[in-house]
């Protein structure tokens, strides 16, 4: 029997179709053929890209020049410029303004074929203090009211490059869809003097039905009222409302929960497209008593499925994978690394 499961923190309904039930096996996936040709994102080939600001880097490097691990760089084709004013202009009916923001590029590793999930535990972390990084110095421009954190993995999630990388756009509004989480997020703790997600661990960790993979400051989950087939959401386990304000301890981490459960999800359906966002507090707003009651969180969002009309017209989602379906191939999905930080986690019986 189908069933309409409402998302705890959003006013909107999802249907799960249970009676379809969709195995990993049961999604086509197409890989993305490999285009050749020079990477302007590959080591050596600094000179096709803006000038990098931020770089890891070997300490007898120069700037944009090759013996770098993580380099961050503005689009060369952004969708917002940081030149402008953020002065709304009323032209009747209609407002605008100036296409202000920040558009840059993370380019995560030096080497063209190595995925997030693939990489090393080092190199996971070093990214993930990149992503932190760039957050906190764009925040410094006042203009800017939120900065939104993705990866589109594959052609079809919308890559246009193969090499890898995420990006971070900075705008001078708060998002609809961040707005409506906080909105959310607050009436709970109004109502209850609780934060609905740290609540909401709470109660996966004990049911273990939805559970992916767990850490001692993470856990991967496939949301309740998931709007796609194997979503995944990594939360941090104490209430945090800004990804920007992680903590240096909780770096090694989320690198091990975000590596792990990627490579889970690679495996199980054979290198999926997907989306992966960063949803956090706004920033530069003054509501700060709004803001806290906000808890962080990556989405990981594969591309299975396509919207059609009845999602489009309605806004309801049709999830042909039970989240609890998807959890369950997803834990029985053996990831081996050979590096220390895996076995680290087993030594303690956390296998992965």
């Amino acid at each position: 029997m189908p069933e309409w499961r409402k998302d705890p923190i959003l006013d909107r309904w999802v249907v799960i179709s249970t009676e379809r039930g969709k195995r990993p096996s049961d999604f086509r996936v197409i890989q993305d053929e490999k285009k050749g040709g020079e990477c302007p994102l590959c080591e050596h080939h600094e000179w096709q890209t803006p000038p990098e600001v931020l770089a890891f880097r070997d300490k007898d490097s120069e700037r944009d020049r090759p013996g770098w691990w993580v380099r961050v760089v503005s689009n060369k084709f952004p969708a917002v410029r940081i030149e402008g004013l953020n002065d709304i202009k009323n032209l009747g009916l209609f407002r605008m303004m100036d296409g202000v923001g920040a558009h840059e590029v993370v380019v995560e590793s030096p080497d063209h074929e190595r995925s997030l999930e693939d990489m090393s535990r080092y190199q996971v972390q070093e990214v993930i203090r990149a992503w932190r990084d760039r957050s906190l110095d764009l925040r410094r421009d006042a203009r800017f009211k939120y900065v939104q954190i993705f990866k589109n993995h594959g052609s079809t999630a919308g890559a246009s490059l193969e090499h890898p990388h995420s990006q971070i756009i900075a705008t001078p509004m708060v998002p609809g869809e961040i707005g409506k989480k906080l909105a959310g997020l607050a009436s709970h703790a109004r109502n209850t003097g609780r934060c609905i997600i740290c609540d909401m661990i709470e109660q996966e960790l004990l049911e273990q039905n939805r559970v992916v993979v767990e850490s001692e400051s993470f856990v991967s989950v496939t949301p309740f009222a998931s709007r796609f087939p194997f979503e995944i959401w990594i939360i941090p386990r104490e209430h945090q409302p800004d990804y920007g304000h992680i903590r240096e301890d909780q770096v090694p981490d989320l690198a091990f929960v975000l590596r792990a459960t990627l490579k889970k999800l690679s495996l199980a359906l054979n290198r999926p497209p997907y989306n992966m966002v960063i949803s956090t507090a706004p920033v530069n707003t003054g509501g700060a008593e709004e803001a806290i009651h906000f808890h962080w969180h990556m989405e990981i969002l594969p591309r299975l499925t396509v919207a059609a009309g009845f999602e489009l017209g309605t806004g309801f989602y049709i999830n042909p994978t039970p989240p609890e379906m998807a959890a369950s191939d997803l834990r029985e999905t053996r990831v081996v690394y050979g590096d220390h930080y895996e076995n680290k986690y087993q030594e303690v019986g956390r296998y992965v």
